[in-house]
């Protein structure tokens, strides 16, 4: 059993993209529909959140001390001093009704990020890098939903989440590309109720998803094998990211856009920060090169 602490009450209506800024020592996350860019402190406790002009689905450290954002309809960049975004450049094709969704840099500073329908209807959404100002097509594409990618320490992995088909993919990776997606895990044989969400990749080359629908964070072996689960006190479980100066604290994101007052009653954290001792460690994140 893992002792599960509520960190901030944020009342996140869809809280997701949680991150480590080991350079600050600060936790950030986005409440993507009420265009949130959050920041905690954990020695303090202090905490505040930005607006940002439209839904944000992540926000990475970037060069120059500023952070890499995604929002609904393209790249922007966030000056933590000003509180100041700033758009950067569109993403070439994607249609009017996406938005983008979740993002990992790997070891050379690339971003990788998804695209989806913003009414989760349509296989409309796809996956792309940013390489210092370039963005191009790379994964897999016809996905509704797209959470990661996520990379391993090494850069020799990125893991694809399809959320409604409840699968992970998994490709090799390299400073020359990325390789044919295959199947890594299929976790709708294992949580039949649950869709995976976020995922992230521990020092030891294990992948955490957090798991909508399913209250928990599930670990999974390198070989796609259920290995530790976490029950967490919300419903619909998001993003999970590792923090804390020796990274390891768990820190995980929820949301409650699709929850009944029953359900409130049920999960009163719910849309909360949380946070647990790792049983492992994570990574340090390279931060993303913008040019």
């Amino acid at each position: 059993m893992v002792e599960v602490r509520t960190v901030l009450a944020a009342d996140s209506k869809l809280g997701e993209g949680v991150l480590w800024d080991a350079e600050r020592e600060v936790v950030w996350f986005v409440d993507i529909k009420r265009h949130r860019l959050w920041h905690y402190d954990p020695d303090t406790g202090s905490n505040s959140y930005s607006e940002a002009p439209d839904q944000i689905g992540w926000a990475i450290p970037a060069d120059g001390g500023l952070l890499l954002c995604g929002l609904k309809d393209g790249l922007y960049t966030f000056d933590p001093q000003a509180k100041r975004f700033e758009k950067l450049m569109d993403v070439p094709g994607e249609p009017a009704t996406n938005r983008l969704n979740d993002a990992c840099t790997d070891p050379w500073g690339r971003v990788w990020f998804g695209s989806m329908d913003d009414g989760e209807n349509t296989a409309s959404g796809r996956f792309y890098v940013f390489d210092r100002g370039n963005i191009r097509a790379a994964g897999p594409d016809g996905i509704t939903i797209t959470n990661g990618p996520a990379v391993s320490a090494g850069g020799d992995r990125i893991y694809f989440t399809d959320t409604t088909a409840q699968k992970i993919y998994v490709a090799n990776l390299s400073l020359e590309g990325v390789g044919e997606a295959r199947p890594f895990a299929d976790t709708g044989a294992l949580f039949p109720e649950a869709y995976p969400d976020g995922p992230v990749v521990d020092a030891e080359g294990h992948v955490w998803t957090g798991l909508y629908l399913g209250s928990k964070v599930a670990r999974f072996t390198p070989d796609g094998k259920l290995d530790t689960m976490i029950e967490i006190p919300a419903r619909d479980v998001t993003k999970m990211a590792f923090g804390g100066r020796d990274l390891r604290t768990g820190y995980a994101t929820s949301a409650t856009k699709n929850m009944e007052a029953e359900d409130m009653k049920a999960y009163p954290n719910a849309g909360g920060l949380f946070a647990f001792d790792a049983p492992v460690a994570g990574f340090a994140q390279t931060k993303a090169k913008l040019g």
